[in-house]
């Protein structure tokens, strides 16, 4: 098969890869792609916005399935673009990627069908939405209603912080994103990544993974797109997996296909593990990232097929198998992120760092100029290692780090220390 991947990050790099040993593959294009990807596949400079300019390359080169990475093109519509001109695509189309592209859409589908999540309020008003944090009271969660790259929520501690974010999105922070606001109650618990295969009836799960959102050791500082994850999590356990499975995964393709709005693709649910049970806070439409990372290195079974199964309504006839053996990945982000960083600093030793055993890394946000790799972006190593162990698995990981010469750049150096402690315990 000839497959076009479209997006530029690790979730991409780590999928390139995978889908590279594929022996169903004939040819892997990546759009626009990085300097680690540019490995597995063919980089290609197209503007993954503009969706006449991909049906034409999946035209002239017989592309046979085009996989989806980034949020935005999804939510902007080209699965559906795709279809119209006979092109077969991974991912849920426009009404479907509301799930991501709205929070209060989601909110919504939760109302409608049950599903287990947070009290909330939707406001288009900063007066509004004021005067019902002052009547909820703090701690509170403020969200820009629409796509604002993971960085569009903050958790506000006290009601300072809560006005102080309000007034941020309504200001314009986030754009369009923020014309809308969504408040809804603290949950108290720990946060795990669950991921679930969809097409559009069936849908089956993947393995779980515990993102760290927040930019420095100890979970302090601002949120991020993930600083870090690891796969499997101890705390998702059997009657846990099955209560997330039955209470929110399961009503939520139901709710989908009854609105007339079948979800295919990848259905990750963001879960607090609350006293109360699982709750849903968030859904985004695509395999997290940096979790992706981990559950490729994971992942026994080939993923074309996978795909292809989700594209086709097939799903009830598959399962995945999967290695026992963890994975954990570092993120390595440019100094400044999220805020302010700098780009085009060099980074070296990536090829000493990658001949420790269990280790690969994944670029996120690199280019290659004059021989050197220089950062691009945020976001920019993912240093990935499978062990016997989480413990193991995290000291591979840092081994790499450690090896890798970036003055420039800056890591948590604490992923899995609830798994590694949990390890400890037993």
């Amino acid at each position: 098969m000839n497959i076009l991947l479209l997006g530029s990050g690790g979730r991409e790099h780590a999928l390139a890869w995978k889908i590279a040993a594929s022996p169903l593959l004939t040819k892997l294009w990546c759009a626009p792609g990085n300097a680690g990807i540019a490995r597995e596949a063919e980089c290609v400079a197209l503007d993954i916005g503009d969706h006449a300019a991909v049906i034409d390359f999946c035209q002239r080169n017989a592309v046979d399935l085009v996989v989806v990475g980034p949020e935005t093109p999804l939510a902007a519509g080209i699965v559906d673009d795709l279809a119209k001109a006979g092109i077969k695509a991974f991912g849920p189309g426009k009404q479907a990627a509301q799930l991501e592209g709205s929070k209060g859409f989601t909110k919504a589908l939760c109302t409608e069908f049950n599903i287990p999540t947070g009290a909330y309020g939707r406001f288009t008003t900063a007066d509004d939405a004021r005067a019902y944090v002052c009547k909820q009271g703090a701690p509170i969660v403020v969200k820009a209603d629409g796509l604002a790259a993971g960085k569009g929520v903050v958790v506000a501690k006290t009601l300072d912080e809560a006005e102080a974010a309000i007034a941020m999105m309504f200001d314009g922070a986030f754009g369009s994103a923020g014309t809308e606001v969504v408040i809804e109650e603290f949950l108290a618990g720990r946060e795990i990544s669950f991921f679930a295969l969809c097409d559009g009836e069936t849908a089956i799960p993947l393995a779980s993974a515990q993102d760290h959102k927040r930019v420095f050791d100890h979970d302090e500082g601002p949120n991020t797109g993930g600083m870090g994850a690891y796969s499997p999590t101890p705390f998702v356990t059997p009657e846990v997996h099955e209560q997330i499975m039955s209470r929110i995964i399961l009503p939520t393709v139901a709710g989908m296909k009854k609105r007339g709005t079948p979800f295919r693709g990848v259905l990750y649910a963001g879960v607090m593990l609350t006293e109360q049970g699982p709750k849903l806070f968030e859904y985004n439409v695509r395999f997290g990232d940096p979790e992706c990372q981990v559950l490729m290195l994971r992942m026994m079974s080939d993923i074309v097929p996978a795909f292809l199964a989700a594209c086709d309504g097939e799903l009830k006839h598959f399962d995945l198998r999967w290695y026992q053996e963890p994975a954990l990945t570092v993120v390595m982000a440019a100094k400044g992120y999220p805020g302010d960083y700098q780009k085009g600093t060099r980074i070296d030793g990536l090829e000493d760092a990658a001949k420790i055993e269990g280790v690969e890394i994944f670029h996120a946000g690199t280019v290659a100029k004059d021989g050197a790799i220089l950062a691009n972006g945020g976001r920019v190593l993912n240093v990935c290692a499978m062990g016997k162990t989480v413990l193991e698995a995290q000291q591979r990981a840092y081994q790499a780090v450690d090896r890798i010469k970036w003055p420039d750049g800056f890591c948590r150096h604490d992923i899995a220390w609830q798994a590694v402690e949990s390890e400890r315990a037993q």
